[in-house]
């Protein structure tokens, strides 16, 4: 039998220290951005409009950074994550360098920490990605866990490795773009007129909006990607698997959610943090999501009284409206409708 297929890395491949270059580059064009748009509806007026953006300083419309984040993040599937059963969450993500339509993008990933499972038949690894342009700027690097199934169930458990992640990036750490000006700012096509001044820490945002996910939706969305999980695609195995059907890629939910941010948070067009996440419970196609959105702090950023940055949680939920902020109960356990819990901090303009 020929070995010149890929099976993907199993739980026991992965070692800590083990650097995986992934194929393949990707040039990012300007019909992937209006696939995205029609997948999620995106209205934020500065990625959306290259005259917006110009109006701000930068040289045309960048990519929505979700956008950018599934390309870096659709690298690494078929090396960390083909064989795997669950991502399950994020930390220490810093978005950098803009990128634009027509850059291209690759990914470098580093094994950052390995423990197997108490059920002996998997592991979750933690890993560090880096993705970069053509210039060989860094434009995203993140860190992430995910449960990975094992080839062997009688091969013995490696020492365990579990990293310490911050829980916020600090402010100071953030990356600003270049050139921003403000001054000619113009709430009215940016779609609000609340600036960070406007807002409150532990203030809850109800997004109103909500979309019922198509499973040609789904998987369009994971193949622009070039996400290859199996479980996102192949009904003929996963009618026997653990839910006994597809499941949509978590990064949908994420993408769907920040896409109904828009209404309460039109201004908070960067995404500049990714602080953690969880993807609390799968969907399905059916499923319909909602989301809200809480303040956890304002901060100033250094050296600039133009701009500053809001940390956010975004919650979003299934066939469940969000006018009552479902979250936790006072045991700390999710409300059932809960689906993802996500942590980022982003940055909006200051009053002029």
């Amino acid at each position: 039998m020929s070995t010149k297929t890929n099976p993907g890395n199993f739980f026991e491949d992965f070692y800590v220290g083990m650097n995986i270059p992934h194929a393949t580059p990707r040039t990012v064009t300007e019909g992937d951005v209006s696939l995205y748009t029609a997948l999620y509806g995106n209205r934020f007026a500065v990625q959306s409009s290259s005259a917006f953006a110009q109006s701000i300083g930068l040289p045309r419309a960048p990519l929505d950074d979700m956008l950018l984040f599934h390309m870096v993040f659709g690298k690494t599937v078929p090396d960390i994550s083909l064989n795997a059963i669950a991502n399950l969450g994020y930390a220490s993500g810093r978005f950098h360098a803009l990128a634009y339509p027509g850059d291209t993008v690759r990914t470098i990933s580093e094994v950052i920490g390995v423990k197997e499972n108490s059920d002996g038949k998997t592991g979750t690894v933690y890993v560090r990605s880096v993705g970069t342009n053509q210039k060989g700027e860094t434009v995203l690097e993140y860190c992430r866990w995910v449960m990975v199934r094992k080839k062997d169930f009688g091969s013995p458990a490696p020492e365990p490795v579990v990293p310490k992640l911050p829980k916020v990036v600090a402010v100071e750490d953030l990356v600003v773009p270049e050139g921003l000006d403000f001054s000619n700012y113009d709430t009215d096509l940016a779609g609000s007129p609340f600036f960070w001044e406007d807002y409150e820490a532990d203030e809850k945002i109800d997004h109103v909006d909500a979309m019922t996910v198509e499973e040609a939706d789904h998987m369009i969305a994971t193949r622009l990607y070039q996400n290859t999980a199996k479980v996102h695609f192949n009904q003929h195995t996963e009618k026997d698997g653990r839910f006994g059907k597809r499941i949509v890629y978590g990064g949908h939910v994420i993408s769907l959610a920040r896409s109904f941010a828009f209404n309460g948070l039109a201004n908070a067009f960067k995404i500049a943090a990714i602080n953690g996440g969880r993807h609390v419970a799968p969907i399905f196609a059916g499923d319909t999501v909602y989301s809200w959105s809480e303040v956890l702090s304002k901060d100033e950023l250094p050296g600039r009284t133009d701009m500053g940055a809001l940390r956010l949680r975004l919650v979003a939920a299934k066939d469940q409206d969000c006018t009552a902020f479902p979250y936790k109960n006072d045991e700390g356990k999710y409300d059932p409708a809960v689906v993802l819990d996500f942590d980022y901090t982003v940055l909006i303009p200051r009053k002029p």
